[in-house]
């Protein structure tokens, strides 16, 4: 299946996504500090069921870096427009990490856009998940942490996001991605927006199929953040994969597509 990439304008903004397939439309949202390419499985593997369509976050990838003041509410707001602007009506939306959050605050200023959620290494923001104290030590480490060039800055986040024993090749692939994708700028506005969010008070309003699909390792959004979304979000389906960690969709990229399959598919 052939895939094209592209750029529109959105609210003065330069995004940048890739698409592929046809049928129903399923938008990836990456998670923080990455880009389009995280999801390179996911565009091949469920391409020949869904028209495929993944973004680069403003200040990602091949997008334009947004103002210093952009936080999650500006970002969904771009998603909408990016979403208008390529006529995709109301796609299923699967995010990952960072890309969770942004899916649930599109759900609060943009209810009727999204047909289902798949919430995948998700928070309800790092404020609406974690301590306080956590979310302060995650943001300084991670602001003190930007001064390192892009590959060192980016290694301090490995250990986190792969558990022990995760083939090489696919943290060396991710390295790549998050370092020549790296935008300084983008990343302060990222790393701020997910410290302030908390959309707790979102999750049992979601009226719509919820599927929340967790790795079992996972130190960044462990199993009982997952336990607690499952029991506030009505109706939601939570799959928890064994063995992996936070990055679940690369280290297990077939039983992560099986997982998003089978649950479009009852959908």
């Amino acid at each position: 299946m052939s895939t094209s990439v592209g750029k529109v304008r959105v609210g003065g903004l330069s995004v940048a996504f890739e698409r592929a397939g046809t049928g129903p439309p399923l938008v990836l949202l990456h998670g923080g500090l990455s880009d389009h390419r995280e999801w390179r499985g996911q565009i091949d593997g469920l391409c020949e069921d869904f028209t495929v369509v993944a973004w680069d976050a403003p200040g990602c990838g091949g997008s334009s870096d947004p103002p210093e003041t952009f936080r999650m509410p500006d970002y969904a707001d771009a998603l909408a427009g990016f979403l208008q602007e390529l006529e995709l009506g109301r796609p299923h939306v699967l995010g990952l990490s960072w890309g969770s959050t942004l899916a649930l605050e599109l759900v609060r200023r943009h209810p009727d856009l999204p047909r289902s959620l798949i919430l995948t290494a998700a928070y309800a923001g790092w404020a609406g998940s974690l301590s306080p104290e956590e979310v302060a030590e995650r943001l300084e480490s991670s602001l003190r942490d930007l001064e390192l060039p892009p590959e060192e800055f980016v290694r301090t986040w490995v250990p986190s996001l792969f558990p022990e024993g995760t083939p090489r090749d696919v943290i060396e692939d991710y390295v790549e991605v998050m370092a020549t994708g790296f935008h300084p700028g983008g990343v302060r506005q990222m790393l701020f927006a997910m410290a302030e969010a908390d959309l707790r008070d979102v999750l049992p309003t979601i009226g719509v199929p919820t599927l929340l699909l967790y790795g079992q390792n996972d130190a960044r959004s462990p199993v009982h953040v997952a336990e607690a979304m499952h029991g506030t979000i009505p109706g939601s389906t939570l799959v928890v994969l064994p063995d992996v960690g936070h990055m679940s969709n690369l280290q297990t990229p077939e039983r992560f597509n099986a997982a998003v399959r089978d649950f479009l598919r009852s959908v």
